[in-house]
């Protein structure tokens, strides 16, 4: 069995134009996000997925200088995207890690491989974490039964429903531990607004050579929630949008 963590991630946004390579601590922050994936004990495959607009070949050139793998693939279908990847790499299983999720939890990375070793489910998705710390894993038989079902070419938001909601594949949920069950703390860079908190995060707890933990990231949040308050109302604004720009279930006929 062969296990991969992919992170899609492209640098054309709306919201927040190229974002990846917005620096913290002197480091952008898709490379501080390959640093903490890096942590993480089973994948020893790490690729970013990104596409193959001319613009995010800044974000091969990213790879490459930090030792990881890099595909790019198609723009609008991350799925499509995916299958590509995982028959480049003769991958069995993927971890998605996005790339807005700079402080995904890596020891999560690994419940979810181990959750895939057990039950060999389809779909692995985790609960109560952070929003933006949240890994998930994907069968890439069950993936590859989408992407030659699904008629649906755009998968940008939303594809996880086509796992999760279609009643055709096992899908197997880890809950988060109690001390780190925060589902209303956001921790997904979307906006300037998520920028200036990682900033705040990585300001008071970076040090360089060294991943800190999502337990110390809520200690500190903890102890200083006009942090958590930076970012906070962006929650109801993401969502309003993840509504009306996520993927609707379409099969071929």
């Amino acid at each position: 069995m062969k296990t991969a963590i992919f992170i899609p991630v492209r640098m054309k946004s709306t919201r927040l134009p190229g974002k990846p390579l917005l620096k913290i601590e002197g480091k952008t922050v898709i490379e501080h996000l390959i640093d903490r994936v890096k942590t993480a004990k089973f994948p020893k495959l790490i690729a970013l997925c990104t596409t193959t607009n001319p613009e995010d070949e800044k974000l091969a050139d990213v790879a490459e200088r930090n030792n990881i793998e890099y595909f790019r693939g198609n723009e609008k279908d991350i799925l499509r995207r995916y299958m590509d990847a995982a028959m480049e790499y003769n991958v069995d299983f993927i971890v998605n890690v996005d790339g807005d999720d700079i402080l995904c939890d890596p020891g999560y990375i690994d419940k979810v491989v181990e959750q895939y070793v057990k039950t060999h489910a389809d779909f692995i998705k985790c609960e109560g974490l952070p929003f933006g710390a949240v890994p998930c894993g994907i069968k890439v038989e069950a993936l590859k039964k989408v992407c030659e079902a699904k008629a649906e070419s755009n998968t940008e938001t939303g594809w996880g429903t086509y796992f999760t909601d279609t009643e055709m594949f096992n899908v197997e949920v880890i809950q988060a531990e109690k001390d780190l069950r925060h589902p209303e703390i956001r921790m997904s860079l979307d906006y300037p607004e998520d920028y200036e908190f990682f900033k705040e995060i990585f300001n008071r707890l970076y040090k360089s050579g060294k991943v800190f933990t999502l337990r110390e990231v809520l200690t500190l949040l903890k102890e200083n929630p006009k942090i958590e308050d930076i970012n906070k109302n962006l929650q109801k604004v993401y969502w309003k949008r993840f509504r009306k720009t996520s993927t609707k279930i379409k099969f071929k006929k």
